[in-house]
């Protein structure tokens, strides 16, 4: 028998729209692991803080009444219909980690409904409609790894997923798929002028995530619009996989909800990697700069 790493396995990427009911945003979250496991999916992703609408449009603190506790209800759900249905479930969820500590959390769960561990989201951003740093307290746990019944993954979150170290860091772990729970849209006032560059713009940057870095990327974004006219944000969609060659391999429309089903081959990272061998030609050496902020 292959060694798990090089085992094929699938990932299955929920792409949904979201109601102001956290309840029923769950159980739609449910079915459609459900869903996604009759396709054969092995591994599904869920889209970023998947049980609300994108809350961080406005600074509330009422808010931070949606957020739970890891172990918690949502977990606890998930974990049961994992081990119903044998799959990993990564999923985005708002953490309260002590009174007034929050974070933007992907928890991993096995497929005995366990709970394979944590990643906290690393970079949060503060831009029109989307200001995080009002809720959420940077990551502290680092770029992570998970070893799953079906293979190895890295998780991050969203704004992570523009940041070439991010993806550098979790590939070096060993790491077969980066996935990245995404919410990201449209402010209705760019769209027309802007919008095709600031999708293609997503999509380009993790592609080359996947190529610089010889792995599979899967992006699993929100749909629909969120908040009052002229004032919200439309979703883009557009999850998709894109394999180690940076191909795109699946993508979701930009206005409907839809599953992606995409096979993994492992053994494809390590055949890319002996042709384009970025990590045996990196200069570890003068790299150091890299840990200031800027260079003066």
């Amino acid at each position: 028998m292959p060694r798990v790493e090089e085992q094929k396995f699938r990932i299955g990427l929920v792409q949904m729209s979201c109601s102001s009911d956290p309840a029923a945003n769950l159980e739609k979250a449910l079915g459609r692991i459900r869903e996604a496991a009759a396709q054969s999916a092995q591994i599904i992703c869920l889209q970023e803080l998947f049980r609300t609408q994108y809350f961080c449009r406005q600074e509330d603190a009422r808010l931070f009444d949606l957020a739970e506790t890891i172990p918690g209800p949502s977990t606890e759900a998930l974990s049961k219909v994992a081990k119903e249905c044998g799959v990993v479930v990564v999923a985005s969820l708002f953490e309260k980690r002590a009174p007034g500590l929050y974070h933007n959390t992907a928890a991993v769960l096995g497929a005995e409904g366990e709970l394979l561990g944590i990643y906290r989201k690393m970079h949060i951003p503060d831009d029109p409609l989307y200001y995080e740093k009002f809720y959420f307290t940077p990551g502290d746990l680092g770029f992570l790894n998970f070893d799953t019944r079906y293979g190895r993954i890295g998780v991050q979150v969203c704004w992570d997923q523009w940041y070439p170290e991010g993806a550098r860091a979790t590939a070096m772990l060993g790491a077969s798929v980066l996935f990245y729970p995404t919410a990201i849209g449209w402010h209705p006032h760019e769209k027309q002028d802007f919008g095709a560059a600031q999708r293609d713009a997503w999509i380009t940057i993790q592609r080359s995530h996947a190529i610089a870095n010889g792995v599979y990327v899967a992006a699993v974004n929100r749909v629909g619009f969120e908040g009052p006219a002229g004032q919200g944000l439309e979703f883009w969609g557009s999850s998709f996989v894109a394999d180690p060659f940076g191909r795109i391999l699946a993508q979701a429309a930009t206005d409907k909800e839809e599953i992606l089903v995409v096979e993994i081959d492992p053994r494809q990272c390590d055949e890319i990697r002996r042709n384009w061998p970025f990590f045996r030609d990196r200069r570890i050496d003068h790299y150091g700069s890299l840990l200031q902020r800027w260079r003066d």
